[in-house]
């Protein structure tokens, strides 16, 4: 989730896991330090508008006399995104590129959090995938990220203006960049799934409830129509008792007309034509707000057809075109048995952290490469130093069928199990030391 408050950092830093941290600084505006930058953001606005930066909310008074508050500039904005802890800070770099190529705003800073997160009291819930024990303690991380932003336009001085449509593309845009679920890898659940076909029906989804919610809309218009015609009607009873009381007074007046002269009955005459012709208006009124309410009622439902049309015609699509690849997806593995498993070899490559080009050796051209740095273990859910080691993908000794990436001639999952070993006995032991170390204090 991005949001616009900056965040209190209440929770525990465990040091063993900052190493995972990263962080990036956009070089080109030539300072990494955001009150110099704050500055010169002030000095950039006096330039281009002739008047200083507005810092402060301020009152001006408006067309129709009330008093109107005006927010002060925001040049520098920070957000935090939750992220995953395979979460790269070139995920969220490519987040941040794409809100400045759709909406204008900058990133400045950004720095990825992956050492911080809150001791379980016991041992986690079984639902609990993300807990891990440090120490011997168990600990949930929280993992994000903070982005910060120089929401200034450099060329007009002026501010960005995002709506809240803006905004909320904006959720979107970090949920379909970073918080996407994966699921469990292929090479452990032994199962295939076309995600992008799925992501697609999740969009079918949202777009039905968009038509409710639109539906609800109409609904609540036609039921404000029916009040105002209640409400026209109850007017349209008190006149008509207006009427016949008016009446009375005439005929009254008829019978006394002798002793007060002719001058008084006509004055009440006048009144109830005028009267009558009220009504009529009142009666006008309601039949052109039945036909206007008819019109409405009939628009509504011609609307929801054609939109229940068209997306049922979407889906219907799609329902093809995912039946027509999965029937490819079975002819290929029908026909090149190995495909299955090189494609699972694929993502196993992409999961731990490889390149396409060092995919494409170990796959295509079937050649082992020698790699330094870091390379991520799902099943762990951290990453682990590699050295001058040679990876390659080769036969299963046990099942032809099957592939699997080495390193250094040892099976991926052993090489991860022992890695694992080795620091939780490390962590174990950095745990221990202080205790033997400790003495008897009178």
């Amino acid at each position: 989730m991005l949001t616009n408050a900056p965040e209190f950092r209440l929770d525990p830093v465990v040091s063993e896991l900052s190493a995972d941290n990263e962080q990036w600084i956009n070089p080109n505006f030539g300072t990494p330090e955001l009150q110099t930058h704050y500055d010169n953001i002030k000095r950039m606005v006096k330039e281009k508008t002739g008047r200083a930066m507005q810092e402060k909310e301020r009152e001006r008074k408006g067309k129709n006399g009330k008093i109107i508050k005006v927010a002060g500039c925001s040049p520098i904005r920070e957000g935090v995104l939750l992220i995953r802890p395979e979460t790269t800070l070139a995920d969220v770099r490519e987040f941040g590129e794409e809100c400045q190529r759709r909406w204008g705003i900058t990133p400045l800073q950004i720095f990825l959090h992956k050492d911080e997160g809150h001791w379980l009291g016991g041992k986690p819930d079984t639902e609990d995938k993300e807990s891990f024990q440090v120490g011997g303690k168990w600990f949930k991380p929280n993992y994000h990220a903070h982005i910060v932003f120089d929401w200034m336009n450099h060329d007009t001085g002026k501010s960005r203006k995002l709506n809240d449509e803006d905004m909320a593309a904006m959720q979107t845009l970090a949920s379909d960049i970073l918080m996407m679920e994966r699921g469990q890898s292929k090479n452990v659940t032994g199962k295939e799934h076309l995600e992008r076909n799925d992501f697609i029906i999740e969009k079918q989804k949202a777009e039905l409830q968009r038509i409710d919610a639109a539906k609800r809309h109409k609904e609540q218009q036609v039921e404000l129509a029916e009040q105002e015609l209640k409400q026209v009607k109850s007017e349209i009873r008190t006149d008509k008792l207006k009427s016949v009381a008016t009446d009375a007074a005439t005929a009254i007046a008829s019978g006394v007309g002798s002793l007060f002269g002719s001058g008084k009955l006509k004055e009440l005459e006048h009144s109830n034509v005028e009267l009558h012709q009220e009504i009529a208006k009142r009666n006008k009124s309601i039949d052109d707000l039945k036909v206007r309410m008819q019109q409405m009622q009939e628009q509504h439902g011609k609307q929801i057809r054609n939109l229940q049309g068209i997306h049922n015609q979407e889906l219907e699509a799609k329902d093809k075109e995912i039946s027509r690849l999965n029937t490819l997806l079975e002819k290929a593995f029908k026909w090149f048995p190995m495909l299955r498993e090189m494609l699972r070899m694929e993502k196993l490559c992409a999961a731990i952290g490889f390149t396409k080009e060092m995919t494409e050796s170990l796959l295509t051209k079937k050649e082992a490469i020698r790699c330094n740095g870091r390379i991520y273990s799902e099943e762990h859910r951290r990453k682990f130093d590699i050295k001058n080691d040679i990876f390659k993908v080769e036969k299963n000794p046990t099942d032809d069928s099957k592939l699997i990436l080495t390193i250094n001639k040892q099976s991926m999952d052993e090489w991860f199990k022992e890695q694992w070993n080795k620091l939780r006995q490390s962590l174990r032991q950095s745990a221990e030391e202080p205790r033997k170390n400790r003495g008897f204090k009178l």
